[in-house]
């Protein structure tokens, strides 16, 4: 499941095995076939992507629908692209079974999805032309790694690497210096609770910023929203993902959504300002020394990793003195100016891509 990016909505990585290491306990498919995660949340992530591998005959997670168009009538990358629509996810959402993490697309759900189906010739044209437009956003989600790598340049300057403290800073523990807590279950046993207010999850959440493009909501109690919502400077920290090296990642809350809370995949750290700068955590626990804690103590169930409260708790963090962090943040303020610019840039693109493909399937494009 973590060789499938959900941002680029392609393979990653693959390594080879024997045949005899994966002829049991994984889902086989071909080269070219259209992988769609079926768990929970990496269905609701965007986890589908066409293996596209080295070799004709690949294996993976047995978390994958194993999606195979029939070259004479379908084309592979259009059925990629048919298949990430916001409405077609949505759909397969509300079509899950089972409960908490463990809820799953069923795979009648793919199986009795109609597609429009045009000559191959448009469908390849179709495929082309959104292909162009991922391009497009490829690139300037590239100008924005490179303004993140400027950011951690910044800070192992001022403080080195938190992997060894070289300066050799005074050590705490994330619960000694922030409450610390986790967020409400998302289950239809919710619908007759009386208060309905928005809320974040994972998709959300990316390792240093917030993707506010699509809120949802949740039914909750008035002792629930007082317990789970927001202030502006929390740390919301990423409990549950497909890909191990995204488990832990986070982001500040901007309290941009008023009565905001957050789900049990999202835990909230509450810090004290008096002993560290929220900013200074955040890009502390999002540094790759940072967060080896947080990736150490992830544990695997059927595709999904996990951290707890208790071990976000237990994440050990360095306290370097309160002025040198306020300046960190200071410049790392100036850099969030040029990174919030690019941001807007690409939710255009993406906002765009949305357009191209729902005209592309409703036969316009």
């Amino acid at each position: 499941m973590s060789a499938v990016s959900a941002e680029t909505a392609d393979v990653t990585a693959e390594e080879t095995r024997t045949y005899a290491e994966v002829a049991k306990g994984y889902t086989s498919f071909m080269s070219g076939d259209v992988l769609v995660a079926k768990i929970t949340p990496c269905f609701e992530n965007g986890k589908i992507a066409q293996a596209l591998l080295s070799k004709r005959v690949g294996f993976g997670s047995t978390e994958f629908h194993v999606v195979r168009p029939r070259a004479e009538k379908l084309d592979g990358r259009y059925t990629h692209h048919f298949l990430r629509l916001g409405s077609i996810r949505l759909a397969g959402e509300r079509r899950m079974t089972g409960s908490g993490g463990q809820r799953r697309v069923p795979e009648n759900y793919l199986a009795k999805l109609e597609i429009p189906l045009p000559p191959l010739a448009e469908q390849r044209r179709i495929a082309e032309v959104l292909d162009r437009a991922e391009a497009l956003r490829a690139k300037r989600r590239a100008a924005l790694a490179q303004l993140d790598a400027l950011t951690q340049s910044l800070f192992l300057d001022l403080f080195g690497d938190p992997a060894t403290n070289p300066k050799g800073w005074p050590i705490s523990r994330v619960g000694e210096v922030a409450d610390v807590q986790g967020g409400l279950q998302v289950t239809t046993a919710r619908k007759n609770l009386p208060n309905e207010v928005p809320y974040l999850r994972v998709a959300n959440v990316y390792r240093g910023f917030l993707n506010l493009n699509e809120i949802k909501t949740i039914r909750a109690t008035d002792a629930e929203i007082a317990r789970t919502k927001l202030v502006k400077d929390d740390l919301l920290i990423v409990e549950g993902h497909g890909n191990p090296a995204e488990i832990g990642r986070g982001a500040l809350w901007d309290g941009s959504i008023v009565g905001c809370i957050h789900q049990n995949h999202i835990i909230r750290a509450r810090f004290a300002s008096a002993k560290i700068v929220p900013l200074y955590a955040c890009e502390y626990l999002n540094s790759p020394g940072g967060r080896r804690h947080l990736l150490r103590a992830g544990k695997t169930t059927t595709g999904l990793n996990t951290i707890s409260v208790s071990e976000v708790r237990g994440t050990p963090v360095t306290l370097p003195p309160i002025p040198l962090q306020r300046e960190f943040a200071r410049r790392v303020t100036a850099v969030e100016k040029l990174k919030t610019a690019q941001r807007a840039s690409l939710a255009e693109l993406d906002a765009l891509f949305a357009t191209l493909q729902h005209r592309a399937f409703r036969g316009e494009l």
